[in-house]
């Protein structure tokens, strides 16, 4: 018998934004975008790409393990900390933090089949105020 699957295992694959899903209160929805999700030794390597509402290409990469442990993080003048937690086989959550202060908070969460997962992005502005972002990504089944 193989060894059993982790926990954050229905997260892991590549995922394909469908755009017209996304609900925008920070900036304009993108045009497209794929999600990527892989193991990293004990860790989890996220890769974002997408095509911004302007034509524009962006990509982001970051990875840590999903222990719920703020670690540093070079984010320039933005965040300087950042933690990854599986609260649950369905959802799995990042936090950025700059001196101490949560700053942006992304959600992930799979629907019941493990076929979408729904995005939420909150970011917290230094005035008190915040805003969301959310989208829903398909699985991507290469063909």
């Amino acid at each position: 018998m193989g060894e059993p699957l982790p926990a954050h295992a229905g997260f892991l694959g590549t995922w394909v934004l469908l755009p017209e899903t996304c609900v925008y209160e920070q900036g304009l929805p993108p045009r497209a975008g794929t999600y990527r999700i892989e193991e990293d030794g004990a860790a989890l390597r996220f890769t974002i790409d997408w095509i911004a509402a302007d034509g524009t290409a962006h990509a982001v990469t970051f990875a840590g393990r999903p222990d719920g442990v703020a670690v540093p993080f070079a984010g320039g003048d933005a965040v300087d900390a950042m933690s990854i937690t599986l609260v649950s086989p369905r959802d799995l959550r990042s936090a950025a933090f700059w001196r101490g202060q949560e700053r942006m908070v992304a959600q992930r969460q799979l629907d019941a089949r493990g076929d979408a997962m729904r995005v939420t992005q909150l970011v917290r502005f230094a005035d008190g105020t915040s805003a969301a972002n959310v989208a829903v990504y398909r699985r991507h089944a290469p063909s």
